[in-house]
């Protein structure tokens, strides 16, 4: 039976989460006994007092992943049993569904629906799938000569950083666990201070699945210290970040001046979508409402700036609005919403900032605009929709990562495609149009790492996701993401 919003804050006033740092198997404070707070954007409340770990918690967490690595049980395992394991991990994550939609839904403000039908059983998906690799990666065996045997062989790196963002804690926590795991590697994992307990609640269900104890570490902490301390850690092999472009600057930076540990990073977007003027409008401003406004806006890929047609615009803006009207924004924990709060009270006045700059900036407001219940002492900003928007401006070229869509006209295809590249970014962008010459042409020839055509932030773990320029590089999902979890070796033998 669903529950309804008064069940789900009666199991909020109940839960008692674990709030420290998971480190060789074992749940502890941090060495110096700090903690802070973890606060829900839905009210304002205190959900945990976790531990505040530091870069000496950073290097006991290191040294027990190092440790597991040498000793092998993991890495050495056979592989139907390491795929037993992570199968089992999967189904864990499956038969927690209530109590990690609750957690995740009250560190971050989204719907408990998209909670409960979205992310957690996403994250099992992801678990399970690399789970399936297990025992059907094949190494190499070049061609030589009758008397020489070239064996390429495919070995894990060793220790990695996992430094996870606070938008879809579980899910990308699994885009990295997944693939890292199943090769064979050594994690630790630092959650976004916004959000460590999904991220801790992981590492808990690891062990219990038989995962052995440091090969899976969770330390939550602030970037500035926790993180900064495993992006320069001299025993990590590598770091897979995902964040923003500012940070993962810095990332290139720890890396370089440590010991020159590998790098992947899924960075910012600012995607486009562009709708020429054959194109189906009632289908094209469904899925435009929802690319920028599902998740509040707080999605890496979010469709953010609509690039259409000056002969369609009123008709498509109109249909947008429509939609945007059935998008609910309310309360996270009640099953009718559709949109949740953002974050946390200052990234509320960031996203609040942009719209002041963006009408500063000669933008019109054609919807929202506003700070929204107020009264709940939580983080709501109304769907808002900017129009007229110059392609020159702040508003149209940065990341506002909030439910805001920046609207700019364009004369025909040639200067759509011209708006739509002309972006630091390249995560994702989309095309919307009748026409399957015009569909190829267009998709072809943007600088995205996903191009949707006549529809928007379909996916799955088949395909991989990941940007061009300051979006970042290197893929999650997909048996790509495998590749860079891994490291080729040579083992050549000749006969005499």
């Amino acid at each position: 039976m669903a529950r309804s919003r008064a069940d789900w804050e009666a199991l909020a006033r109940e839960l008692r989460p674990e709030a420290r740092a998971l480190i060789n198997g074992e749940f502890r404070q941090a060495r110096d006994g700090r903690t802070f707070d973890t606060i829900s954007p839905i009210d304002g409340r205190l959900i945990a007092a976790v531990a505040r770990c530091d870069a000496a918690d950073i290097d006991d967490a290191v040294t027990a992943a190092r440790a597991s690595f040498e000793t092998g049980h993991w890495r050495q395992m056979e592989p139907p049993e390491r795929k037993r394991i992570l199968l089992r991990f999967a189904e864990q994550v499956r038969a927690d569904l209530e109590h990690l939609a609750l957690l995740e839904t009250l560190d971050v403000g989204k719907p408990i629906q998209d909670s409960l039908a979205s992310d957690v059983p996403s994250t099992a998906n992801c678990i399970a799938y690399y789970a399936e690799f297990a025992d059907k990666l094949y190494d190499e065996i070049a061609p030589t000569g009758p008397k020489d045997l070239a064996l390429i062989r495919r070995e894990p790196l060793g220790v990695i950083g996992a430094i996870i963002p606070w938008n879809y804690p579980l899910v990308i926590a699994a885009w990295k666990l997944g693939p890292a795991l199943l090769a064979g590697n050594s994690v630790v994992l630092k959650p976004a201070e916004q959000s460590p307990l999904g991220a801790i609640r992981l590492g808990e269900l690891a062990l219990q699945a038989g995962v052995p104890p440091g090969v899976l570490n969770v330390v939550p902490g602030y970037g500035e210290e926790a993180g900064q301390a495993l992006a320069r850690h001299p025993d990590v092999d590598m770091v897979t970040f995902t964040g923003s472009t500012q940070v993962g600057k810095l990332m290139m930076r720890y890396a370089g001046d440590s010991n020159l540990k590998r790098v992947a990073l899924e960075l910012g977007g600012k995607s486009p979508q562009i709708v020429l003027r054959d194109a189906d409008l009632g289908a094209a401003a469904t899925d435009i409402a929802w690319a920028i406004f599902y998740n509040q806006g707080e999605s890496c890929n979010a469709g953010s700036r609509l690039i259409c047609d000056a002969g369609i615009k009123s008709e498509l803006l109109a249909e947008v609005k429509r939609v945007a009207a059935t998008i609910t924004l309310g309360h996270p924990l009640d099953p009718s919403t559709k949109m949740g709060a953002l974050i946390d009270a200052g990234h509320m006045q960031r996203v609040l900032g942009y719209i002041d700059t963006g009408l500063r900036e000669g933008a019109e407001l054609a919807l929202g605009g506003r700070q929204a219940l107020r009264e709940s002492g939580g983080c709501y900003v109304e769907a808002t929709i900017l129009d007229r928007v110059k392609p020159s401006t702040r508003v149209a070229r940065e990341e506002i990562f909030g439910p805001v869509l920046a609207v700019t006209e364009a004369r025909d295809e040639s200067e759509a495609l011209r708006l739509a590249n002309d972006s630091i970014f390249g995560l994702a962008a989309a095309v919307w149009t009748r026409d399957m010459d015009a569909a190829h042409r267009v998709s072809n020839a943007l600088r995205a790492g996903t191009v949707w055509v006549n529809t928007y932030f379909k996916s799955a773990m088949t395909t991989p996701f990941g940007g061009f320029r300051q979006s970042g590089f290197g893929r999650d999902r997909s048996p790509h993401a495998i590749e860079k979890y891994t490291d080729l070796k040579t083992i050549w033998t000749t006969y005499r």
